[in-house]
């Protein structure tokens, strides 16, 4: 007897917008739903973008402007008890990752009656208190449409995830215009960040038909415009496809989620302090490498997806897939080595040590890793060369030119 696909549920925002110019959608919505008492998550930076929005609209406004990388527990706390004393009717996340997170947090444990540290895993939150809204100012981690938040527990230098369906926002804006002014550094790593998120639900354990061809088009349309976006942060087409692709990759978090490369990037942020997005570049061609031989049809499939032609053997245009996220990677300016971050070679083994705790995203990987594994997968991700020789099918650190136009979604 024949068996399907197995069940499946994406749960996404009741409203979802997206398109150019939809924040003033934004506001026109809080107005017209009677909601008057704002609390507004954000950082220093997008409070600038956020303010001019919401001026002069009869809306009583607190802006908690002091979320940005790398959230810890006391932040959320902080910002939690500011959240408290102003007494709002909705709480808004506007920013990248952290901020949204923050905001889906405190949104949910307003009342009380849970603390963050009994919410720190998968279907442990009871319930949310306040109605919430996402909007992006980057398109990376597709917080605005996932059921999942991240914060730093600085005690045990690890991220921790919350992850439930009460996280999903009420409502979720995507405006491409709003990532127009993020720094071509930033729109690097988490546009890297937004792709491995893509890659790692396409390979994966619990890969589902349902949520297949949103990865794939997510890869493509990060892959075709990143550098685009990155070379000329006002390029609206760019932009647009960059911010499509990244929130395809959030609506793949909840049903299938990650694997090895964030769960051995978590302990590069929570130690290291290194941005999220470039802790998964340095690490992603490394764990493709290591996960190819369990899913060759996958990874050809992906590869597929970032553009490589070529004929021949699954492994084969598999390898040339690795290839092109390395040189886009490099092309993005990116640094390729532990090294460049001043990580020692001794703190590896407490780096795998801790990312083998990550179990909710090891066990959907395509390839059990082991300690053992992940040494050697940070070893690798430790000597590979910044700037390396011509691509060879032997070399995990090969460069190959990828430059192309972009297109719209």
């Amino acid at each position: 007897m024949s068996h399907g696909p197995a069940i499946v549920t994406l749960l996404s925002p009741n409203k979802l917008v997206f398109g150019i110019g939809c924040a003033q959608q934004f506001v026109d919505d809080l107005i017209t739903a009677g909601r008057r008492r704002v609390f507004a998550i954000c950082s220093p930076v997008t409070a600038t973008l956020l303010r001019p929005l919401v001026a002069d609209k009869p809306l009583d406004v607190t802006i908690f402007d002091d979320v940005q990388l790398e959230p810890t527990v006391a932040k959320f706390e902080e910002t939690l008890a500011s959240a408290r004393k102003a007494k709002p009717d909705v709480i808004v996340g506007f920013g990248g990752g952290s901020p949204m997170d923050v905001a889906k947090l405190v949104a949910a444990l307003y009342d009380g009656k849970q603390n963050v540290a009994d919410t720190f895993g998968i279907g442990k939150l009871a319930g949310r208190s306040l109605p919430l809204i996402c909007l992006p100012t980057t398109a990376g981690t597709g917080s605005e449409v996932s059921p999942n938040a991240i914060l730093l527990d600085e005690a045990a230098e690890l991220k921790k995830g919350v992850v439930s369906p009460f996280l999903v926002p009420d409502a979720a804006y995507v405006d491409p215009l709003l990532t127009l002014g993020v720094p071509a550094a930033v729109t690097a790593a988490t546009g890297v960040d937004a792709l491995t998120h893509c890659i790692e639900a396409y390979a994966n354990k619990l890969a589902h038909p349902m949520i297949d061809p949103l990865a794939l088009e997510g890869i493509r349309l990060i892959s075709t415009n990143l550098r685009t976006a990155v070379a000329d942060g006002q390029n609206v087409a760019a932009r647009t496809a960059v911010a499509l692709g990244s929130m395809y990759g959030g609506m793949c978090l909840g049903p299938v989620n990650t694997g090895a490369v964030h769960a051995l990037a978590y302990p590069l942020g929570g130690e290291f302090h290194v941005a999220h997005g470039v802790s998964n570049s340095l690490l992603l061609p490394h764990v493709l490498k290591f996960n190819l031989p369990a899913a060759p049809k996958r990874y050809c499939q992906i590869a597929a997806a970032l553009g490589v032609i070529e004929t021949g053997s699954d492994h084969h245009v598999a390898e040339l897939g690795l290839r092109k996220i390395e040189s886009l990677s490099s092309d993005c300016g990116i640094p390729k080595s532990l090294r460049d971050f001043k990580i020692p070679h001794d703190a590896i083994p407490r780096l795998a040590k801790s990312a083998m705790t990550v179990t909710r995203l090891l066990d959907r990987n395509v390839r059990e890793v082991t300690e053992a594994d992940a040494i050697r997968i940070y070893e690798q991700a430790f000597s590979c060369p910044r700037f390396a020789t011509p691509p060879s099918s032997s070399s995990p650190c090969s460069r190959r030119s990828n430059r192309t136009a972009p297109s719209t979604p």
